[in-house]
């Protein structure tokens, strides 16, 4: 029997808060004290932020963590 590993993949909702927010890339950035290039490699999943960082964006957007960031397991053979 072959085992099954699972991986954690984080799903992300930052580029659709800040286009509801009118913001450019920059902008939140500034908001939330890091570059640019960070926001654009959470938005584009290929960075996932520090516990601190997710608490400044949810603070930043009023929402929870788990509005801006969900968990996917994937299961591969």
């Amino acid at each position: 029997m072959g085992r099954i590993a699972q991986t954690l993949s984080i799903k992300t909702e930052v580029h659709v808060l800040r286009a509801r927010k009118r913001m450019s890339q920059q902008e939140l950035a500034d908001a939330v004290g890091v570059t640019r290039a960070t926001i654009n490699a959470i938005e584009g999943g290929n960075y996932n932020p520090s516990l601190e960082l997710a608490f400044r964006l949810a603070r930043f957007f009023g929402v929870g963590i788990e509005e801006i960031f969900s968990i996917e397991e994937e299961k591969r053979r």
